[in-house]
């Protein structure tokens, strides 16, 4: 983790001098960020808590990923889904995070034209995946509850299999929908300032003067088949002839799964309406942090603190190497 965060230091000083120095010229474009303080004794604790949120994001998910691998009984769908939502996490917050660490300590946030459309590339990817993912384990839960009979036929290993690589395909298909509308700035001014601390698609559109709904149509999709899985798990434990305590049994299962769904979707929208409703950059770069920084962050905790197999199968980890 240290040496691609020193390569990237590296690399953006170098940057950092060659822009201070072309500033007035004409030349490839480049992408200048937001600062989240100018104070210099804030520089360190800021570059400190970006840090610890990292690592404390890669540790909760990898943590997920080998407890997921090394026990046979969590072998089912929901946890393959979920392994797979903790490597997608890693791959979310490592999109941003190290470059912000970098800008904090060089004091210089500006990113070339090739790396901006990268970082946002990696952002789209992965963000769409997260969609994706929490759409597909709702399904997955869906099944679980409303046909438990056909569970697993409807949820064998090859369906899982194909539903991942649909979540990859479609994720790709946004990607390219966003990289058309964003590859060429020629007909836009030659003002290149980013209101917060990354390479968004939103920021982007924005200053290549395009306006398109993919991310609202590719957000919708994904929220739409939460939405109508919860609503027919729902509508069965209610018509089930079960007793209360069986009733909220059943959907304690999902429990999990919705705090996830609700930290995720509501640092989302407080992102979008920070950024529509045209308020201080730095106040739209605070909602960012929530929703790509804090949310990966805590995922893997929240599966391991409101989940039972998760937790005896960590116990399970830590009797064995203790």
């Amino acid at each position: 983790m240290l040496v691609p965060l020193l390569t990237t230091f590296m690399v953006s000083s170098k940057r950092c001098s060659r822009y201070k120095n072309r500033q007035n010229a004409t030349s490839v474009p480049e992408f200048h960020f937001i600062l989240f303080s100018e104070d210099p004794d804030l520089q360190p604790v800021l570059s400190g808590l970006f840090l610890s949120m990292y690592i404390l994001a890669l540790f909760g998910n990898l943590l997920i990923i080998l407890t997921v691998s090394s026990d046979s009984h969590l072998h089912t769908p929901m946890y393959f889904f979920l392994s797979n939502l903790s490597m997608v996490d890693i791959g979310f917050i490592s999109t941003t995070v190290p470059k912000v660490i970098v800008d904090i300590q060089t004091h210089c946030p500006v990113i070339s034209y090739v790396g901006c459309l990268t970082q946002m590339s990696l952002f789209i990817i992965f963000g769409c995946m997260d969609d994706m993912l929490l759409a597909v384990m709702a399904y997955d839960r869906f099944v679980a509850i409303c046909h438990p009979l056909y569970y697993q036929v409807i949820m064998n290993p090859s369906r899982c299999c194909v539903l991942l690589v649909g979540c990859f395909l479609l994720s790709f298909v946004d990607l390219l929908m966003h990289e058309v509308a964003v590859l060429n700035f020629s007909n836009c001014e030659d003002i290149f300032e980013i209101s917060n601390f990354f390479c968004g698609p939103s920021e982007l559109l924005n200053l290549s003067c395009f306006d398109i709904f993919t991310g609202a149509l590719f957000g919708l999709l994904p929220i739409s088949g939460i939405i109508f899985s919860y609503f027919k798990i729902v509508s069965s434990i209610l018509r089930s002839s079960s007793s209360s305590n069986g009733k909220w049994k059943t959907f304690s299962t999902c429990g999990s799964h919705l705090s996830i769904v609700c930290l995720f979707y509501g640092t989302a929208l407080g992102m979008y309406f920070s950024s529509s409703l045209s308020l201080s950059p730095k106040t739209n770069a605070v909602a960012s942090v929530m929703y790509t920084v804090v949310t990966p962050m805590l995922n893997p905790f929240i599966y391991s603190l409101r989940n039972k197999d998760i937790k005896t199968a960590l116990r399970k980890i830590l009797s064995r190497t203790l």
